[in-house]
């Protein structure tokens, strides 16, 4: 009776304890509930009805390989100054357009336009130097033929003339110097183009080489982009691809002008230059998109209304040949046209599903809240 009142007080309770953990352990796992095939599963409607249906297509589509860049400008001008001076004024701001030859800064021309007058003035004196070595060198050219001059006074005055015109020269191109020095003073638009960054204000020095002002063509836009290999060997200059720029929401047509004949190591690419059209909202600097053409694949094609969404997972009603439904899990891949899209796995061409309406999704509704 001790052995079976010790067996009733310790073995017992703790076996039925593990049996109870053991019932718990298979409910939890569904060792109790029916199983059903995975990927599929009948839906709890008999029959088709008057629902409407998509047939399941299978396509042929151009894939596109996309390459990500940025619109650079092949024509891009640093505009400085030529000589050392004090800024004026500046005519123009980021953004403005510019026609060749228009005013863009001023710089002070004070101490140039004295440097001309002073030039000036050296060549007046020059030229009186050499007008009066001329009347000296003739008399004694004269005075030489009537045998009353010596030789040595016609070389003498030779020489002087000769110097003189020199001197006179000399001042002259003195004064184009200057006039070219004072040239520089107004820095005009070597060619038409748009402002894009002003680096100095008036009041300013001005030093040569030093950039004032940058100016890219709008005309010279174009895509650069690094290209895989495998995309870019098929390409030639004067292709033409589509670019998107995605921050107009706008398709744009390009013509390939250059591909760098030398492939990048780490990455595998070559990098691809492609010419844009002309207009007024496209920058340098902004993003977008090369479209390049890759073959042809073909794929399924649904209608987008077709798929029911639970959570992260995507779902169809197939009809069956005896016009029963079954509930499939499928994955999906690119948008297509408007209102399909790519099925890579779950269904087969030629199959059929039911497309979503209102009705259907207030049954579905209520099949998913009854359920257990």
């Amino acid at each position: 009776m001790s052995v079976l009142r010790m067996f009733v007080r310790t073995v017992l309770p703790a076996a039925v304890g593990l049996g109870l953990l053991v019932a718990v352990i298979a409910w939890l796992s569904g060792a109790f509930t029916d199983k059903i095939e995975p990927g599929r599963a009948d839906v709890d409607r008999p029959t088709l009805g008057d629902r409407p249906t998509d047939v399941v297509h299978e396509i042929n589509k151009d894939y596109i390989e996309e390459a990500v860049g940025t619109l650079k400008a092949a024509s891009r001008t640093e505009v400085s100054a030529r000589v050392l001076a004090d800024i004026k004024s500046i005519n123009v701001s980021a953004g403005d357009l510019v026609a060749a030859g228009d005013v863009l800064i001023q710089l002070d021309s004070d101490e140039m336009e004295a440097r001309v007058q002073q030039a000036e003035q050296a060549l007046l004196a020059a030229t009186a130097s050499r007008k009066q070595a001329a009347v000296d060198f003739e008399r004694a050219a004269e005075l030489l033929k009537r045998k009353v001059g010596t030789q040595s006074d016609f070389d003498a005055r030779k020489a002087q003339l000769d110097v003189a015109t020199a001197k006179e020269s000399q001042a002259r191109q003195a004064i184009d110097e200057a006039k070219i020095i004072l040239a520089y003073t107004t820095i005009t638009a070597p060619k038409a183009g748009r402002v894009v960054d002003r680096l100095a204000e008036p009041g300013d020095t001005a030093r040569p080489g030093q950039p004032l002002l940058v100016i890219y063509d709008a005309a010279s836009l174009r895509l650069e982009a690094p290209v895989l290999e495998k995309l870019a060997v098929n390409l030639k200059v004067g292709d033409r691809l589509q670019v998107q720029i995605d921050a107009l929401n706008r398709t744009v047509e390009a013509v390939v002008d250059q591909i760098v004949p030398q492939a990048d190591a780490p990455s595998r690419s070559f990098l691809v230059k492609a010419t844009l059209p002309r207009t007024d909202d496209l920058y340098e600097g902004m993003f977008g998109r090369l479209l390049i053409p890759a073959g042809v694949r073909r794929h399924l094609c649904l209608a987008r209304n077709a798929i029911q969404e639970i959570g992260q997972l995507e779902f169809v009603n197939v009809v069956r040949d005896d016009e029963t439904l079954e509930r499939r899990m499928i994955r999906t891949g690119r948008l297509g046209v408007p209102g399909r899209v790519e099925v890579l796995s779950g269904v087969k061409a030629g199959e059929r599903v039911v497309l979503r309406t209102r009705e259907t999704n207030q049954l579905e509704s209520a099949s998913q809240d009854t359920s257990p």
